[in-house]
């Protein structure tokens, strides 16, 4: 058997400011999404087209507050060709959370406390 990963799902307490900041940060838009019938949830898949891999944003209406994410010992990782363009990017924004420029990387943290981590493209 081989398993492909297909989304990982983010709870979000205001899904309207994740979505723009997944799309301002990282240029993922919403593909599509899910409405419960009697409100209690929204769903919104988002993504581009470097991968099929989509992230879900879950937004639950009886949970507006932010999530408790622990001590956070988790996260998602993007690969960046642009690697400076983003990091000055994700600066001006600031988002930039963790720096270790002895790995070379950095990570950025979302609107409900969620790490991702900024990775370039090694030759």
């Amino acid at each position: 058997m081989r398993f492909k990963p297909v989304h990982e799902n983010y709870n979000v307490s205001d899904l309207e400011k994740s979505l723009k900041f997944y799309d301002e940060a990282l240029g993922l838009k919403e593909k599509r999404r899910k409405v419960a019938d009697d409100g209690s949830y929204i769903i919104a898949y988002i993504g581009n087209d470097t991968s099929e891999f989509e992230m879900e944003l879950t937004w639950l209406k009886d949970h507006p507050q932010k999530y408790n994410l622990g001590e956070c010992e988790f996260h998602l990782a993007f690969r960046v060709a642009e690697f400076d363009e983003a990091y000055k990017k994700h600066k001006e924004m600031g988002c930039v959370c963790f720096e270790n420029p002895k790995m070379g990387i950095y990570f950025i943290i979302d609107p409900d406390g969620y790490w991702l981590e900024i990775v370039p493209v090694r030759t």
